[in-house]
């Protein structure tokens, strides 16, 4: 796992969009996991900015979302279909046809998860994942004592999960119980993977995720087990790292080895 510090939530922005942008330059057909919440938006900004100045051609980009609420219609603000459209379809400019979100409908909860898993499949596999981490240490929305062989199936929301992203709705009664979610190991299967975290208020989990063990009580810490996973977080999400200092040794002395 590559731990990358900076200082503040837009140079977090701005060091994980590169990555991103780097990983879409590199194959022909990109497909990209993108990940709502406040931790990804000035990621997005940031390629949005790239590609309108010319830098950045994402018109064969395909997209898949790590969740959706259940019982949300598409249409509802605080869906994730609508959330990706608004932040990252249109703000990037992708193909709407090459976005895709899980399916929340209740009819068709079933079968839903299987769907996606054969979609992402058929689309080639995800080239790089973005994901954010939650206080309680999940990423998309499988909470602690997820299993790490999951695969994109429903969940019932956690209460911290749930107060937490109360903030999007009019209040926590609004906020659905129950969710479907790319498994983790769904998530592991990416070829890379991009965690950003931000805040205090994330230092405990991103503590847990990488210097704690490989638990289900902490999903997040599954990155330890993926080949390529690097976290980029600023100083205050990374406070309570114990090997801070030598993370940051790590950064300054990287590529300091020539042949």
């Amino acid at each position: 796992m590559e731990i990358v510090i900076v200082a503040d939530g837009a140079a977090v922005a701005a060091r994980a969009a590169q990555i991103m942008a780097w990983a879409i330059r590199a194959v022909p057909q990109p497909v990209i996991g993108v990940a709502t919440g406040s931790s990804p938006l000035g990621i997005y900004r940031e390629l949005a900015a790239q590609v309108r100045a010319g830098e950045l051609d994402v018109s064969n980009v395909t997209a898949f979302a790590l969740d959706e609420y259940i019982g949300l219609a598409p249409s509802h603000p605080e869906s994730y279909h609508h959330v990706i459209d608004e932040t990252v379809t249109k703000q990037l400019g992708l193909d709407p046809a090459r976005v895709h979100v899980p399916n929340g409908h209740i009819s068709d909860i079933l079968t839903s998860g299987d769907d996606y898993e054969r979609a992402i499949v058929a689309a080639g596999g995800i080239d790089i994942q973005l994901l954010g981490i939650g206080a309680n240490g999940h990423i998309g929305f499988n909470e602690p004592a997820s299993s790490f062989a999951s695969r994109t199936r429903m969940k019932t929301l956690a209460p911290q999960t749930r107060e937490d992203n109360a903030r999007f709705f009019g209040s926590i009664e609004e906020v659905p119980v129950h969710c479907i979610t790319q498994g983790l190991g769904t998530i592991l299967d990416a070829g890379q993977l991009l965690l950003v975290a931000q805040g205090e208020s994330k230092a405990d989990a991103v503590a847990a995720m990488i210097e704690g063990p490989v638990a289900s009580m902490c999903p997040a810490s599954a990155l330890q087990l993926h080949r390529f996973a690097t976290v980029v977080i600023d100083e205050a999400a990374a406070s309570k790292l114990q090997l801070g200092d030598y993370y940051r040794h790590v950064q300054q002395h990287r590529g300091a080895i020539t042949a």
